[in-house]
This record gives structure tokens, sequence and C-alpha cells, in this order.
């Protein structure tokens, strides 16, 4: 066993859980692709985790003149756009000490939820005496190329300069423009992300090893592509999650779509399912119900969390409904357990609330972010396998350009990962909970001595607090060379 691994061995104690929520994407296209963010849309504390107030006291907002294209040398590439960093400074030991950074890579969301939400950073920071530096990715929060969103998102020749390869260069470019104003050339660095950003800063260690000492990716799929993890296995996840908590639970929701669509086909069928699920507005279809059902179920299962715990509020709200309640009705009871809210007086069908976020994930998916996921007979929804060319071709309808399914592979890899990584890679870990559906895509067994999987069994999302652990073994490595 390599020193690294009886390091982690022996510490695994010491790691806490820090977990992180996220919501469901509207994508434009047939099949939703959800959203890969650490910062769950309907995002819920305790009154005891609010108190973050003295942590904003501690960051320092600044603003970067970016290069619009890193890759070309059009006139139009040397645009430049405001793009924001946030500095923590807090605990720094200082350049003449060679105190590391650790960089914080922005998702698909503004940097304010990361902000707030990334709460294990500052602990480690003062562990370290390491300066934190949080990076928004463009064309999210305040870093919008083109004067305003409204012109950044206006057609595919704006969105054109969206993509994961342009961020990661951002990314490199602030981090040397900070260390050159901090005198901080000989900082070690090592870059952290969470889901779509870890899957950015698994990447960055690749593309820019000069750069990162190493890099922490949670909860990162990086094998969710071209047909590399089984379409099935982001929703056979979810099925396990909620058959473990219930097994009348699962049966209920199993038997559900048919009777939803037992009920649609009455001749005041929709009537009836908009009565009894207290929509906003009267349902026009039965998928519309169905597709909500779903993206609350897998947003439990993604988001399984304490204290809460989504998954088992849910099954408690369908088991637990009163005796004689038909299959409808308990499902009914799932919802409005999900709501947190208690009553309402509507909780299906409310008026679309298009986020930043969801626009700008849905180009992601329709470009680069092909994730196939699909649903075939063995889990506990209606059978629905993703339909390359129907994808395709939505998202040539809507956006005007067809996407790339197979460019992540081919400009990142994925196939052969471990017999590649175990040629040119090093001092990456990847943490997954087996809980969380996304883990199906994600890096689960040990590559090389250095490029490490740590994993879970009852853990959901952004899984392991092992910085402190990670930074330490990388940075003695570092001493030693």
């Amino acid at each position: 066993m390599s020193s690294l691994l009886v390091i982690l061995s022996r510490q695994w104690l010491h790691l806490y859980t820090l977990l992180l929520l996220l919501s469901l994407n509207t994508a434009s296209a047939t099949k939703f692709i959800p959203r890969l963010s650490p910062i769950r849309k309907t995002f819920r504390h305790d009154p005891e985790t609010l108190s973050l107030t003295s942590i904003w006291d501690d960051f320092e907002t600044f603003f970067y003149t970016q290069t619009l294209d890193h890759f070309n040398y059009r006139p139009e590439s040397y645009n430049t756009f405001q793009q924001r960093y946030v500095i923590n400074s807090k605990y720094w030991g200082g350049p003449k000490s060679k105190a590391p950074i650790l960089a914080y890579f922005g998702a698909e969301a503004s940097l304010d939820g990361d902000l707030s939400g990334i709460g294990f950073l500052p602990d480690n920071a003062h562990h370290f005496k390491a300066l934190l530096l949080y990076i928004e990715h463009r064309y999210y929060g305040k870093s919008i190329p083109f004067g305003s969103r409204d012109e950044a998102l206006k057609n595919a020749s704006t969105l054109g300069y969206f993509n994961s390869a342009q961020a990661i260069a951002d990314y490199a470019a602030v981090i040397l423009h900070v260390k050159k104003k901090l005198h901080a050339q000989n900082s070690p660095v090592i870059v952290i992300g969470a889901s779509y950003g870890g899957m950015l800063a698994s990447w960055f260690r690749l593309k820019y090893p000069h750069i990162a000492l190493g890099a922490l990716a949670s909860s990162a799929p990086i094998l969710y592509f071209d047909d590399i993890t089984p379409q099935d296995g982001y929703y056979s996840i979810v099925t396990r999650d909620f058959r473990e908590a219930s097994e009348s639970c699962y049966q209920t929701i199993l038997k559900s779509w048919s009777e939803i669509d037992k009920v649609a086909a009455k001749p005041n069928g929709l009537s009836i399912l908009s009565k009894k699920f207290k929509t906003c507005r009267p349902l026009k279809s039965s998928s519309a119900l169905k597709d909500f059902l779903d993206s609350m179920y897998t947003e439990a299962a993604q988001y399984n969390d304490p204290p809460r715990y989504p998954v088992t509020e849910v099954c408690g709200g369908i088991d637990g409904a009163s005796s004689g309640t038909d299959i409808l009705g308990k499902i009914f009871s799932g919802v409005v357990a999900n709501s947190y809210q208690g009553n309402k007086s509507c909780y299906v069908n409310q008026p679309a609330n298009l986020s930043e976020t969801s626009i700008g994930w849905s180009w992601q998916t329709c470009s680069e972010m092909v994730i196939p996921i699909g649903i075939n007979n063995d889990t506990m929804f209606e059978a629905d396998p993703f339909d390359l060319k129907s994808f395709i071709k939505d998202c040539q309808d809507y956006y005007g350009v067809p996407p790339r399914p197979h460019w992540v592979t081919t400009y990142y890899g994925g196939r052969d990962i471990k017999l590649v990584l175990q040629r040119f890679a090093s001092n990456i870990l990847f943490s997954n909970g087996l809980r969380d559906p996304y883990s199906s895509g994600g890096v689960l067994d040990n590559i090389s001595d250095s490029v490490v999987a740590l994993h879970t069994k009852n853990g959901v999302y952004f899984v392991l607090n092992i910085i402190y652990i990670y930074t330490k073994i990388v940075l003695n490595l570092k001493v030693s060379e």
C-alpha cells in the first residue's frame, strides 16, 4: 500500500462530512440532464447554519480583466470582460513563508452561493495558513461577457465562448495574476471543485500541471460521457436510495406511473389529476405531472442531506398517508412532505422561474456537457432511454448549432481512464458518496499512488471534507521534492 493510502486510512476518523445541495435543470432538449451545481435551488438551512455573517467580513472582491477567447487570434478574440474573484487572506501566512493557495472553482451558478455554502475552506485555511481564492465561472454571476447578460446569452455566436476549456483557461489566468499581484510565485496551489466544478478541477490539473500542484475533485462525474458509464446509472442509484429507505414507498412510486396514465385517460382525467395534486395551473398533459415527480425524487436523492434527509421525508409522507388512501393520494402526501412549507395553495405546475443557472446549464448541456442519462426497465421510473439523435435535433432546433457529444472525451479523456491517468496524472483526489446518483459516473477506484479515489457508502453529495489530509500530504510531497 502506498504511503498516501496509508496516511489516508489512518486519518479516516478525522474526516467529516459536508453535504451540499443541487437541483434539476429545466433543459430545452427532450431529456433533462440534471445540473451539477453543489448548491440546490431550494437551499434550506437550519437556523444555526445561517450565522455566516462573520465569514463575509473576511472576503475581498476583485475583478480581473479577462480575455474573451484564449484559443484564437481573431480581432474579436481580444475582447475582454470583468471576471469576479474573491480572496480570503485572514489566515494566510504570506508569500515569504510560501504558504499555499487553495483555489475554489466556481461552477454553473453565481459565486455568491459558494461563498456562503462552502464553509469548510476557512477551517482548512486556518490549519495551513492558506490563502483562499474563489473564482467565478464565466457567464455566471457578475462575470458576464459582452456587457450584459441579455447580450451574452443572445444567440450561439455570443454563447460560443461559453465552455469548459475557456473556463479553466480563465482560472489559470486569474491564479497567475493573483500570485504575481501578491508576490506569491512560490506558493503552491491546490485547486478544489464540487460536481461540475470538481470536473473542472481534475481537468485543470491535467491541462495546467505547472500551475496547480494538486486537485480535489468531489462528486465529479467525469466518466458520464460517451456511454462510458451505463445510461441508467443515475436513475438506478435514485431507485436504490428510495428502496433502501422504504420498500413500500418504492413500490408505491413504481405503481404510480400507470395510475397517472389510467386517470389521465378518463374524459376529465387531467382535471381530476389537477385537483388531486393541487396544481397551480390546470394540467395540459400527464407528462407535466410526471416530470414534476421525476424531478422531486431525483433531487431528493441527490441531496439526501442531514438533518432532514429528503428521501426519508418523501417516503414518510407516502407511507404515512391515512388508511385507505389510494396510490396517487399517497404520492401527493409525499409531495406535501417534500414542500417543507406545510399546506400550500398549490404544489405542481408553478410559474417557471428561469434562473441564470437553468439558462446557462441548458446551453452547456446542448454544446459539450452531453451527459447521456437514460432510464431502463429496472428502476422505479418509466423506461425512457437517452436518444442522442433526438437530443441533438432538439438542441440544434433551439440554438441553431448541434452539440458535440464526443468532445469532452476527446479533449480531456475518459476512455481507458486508468491506463491514461497512470501514464501522466498525479496528485488528484476524487471523492464520492455512493448515494449520490452522479457517483455512477465518478472515479471510484484508485488509479495510482497519487491519483486516489475515496468514497463512502452512505454519503450523498460533496462527500468528504478531506482537504486537510490531502493538502498536508501534497504539500509534504512538495517539500520533499
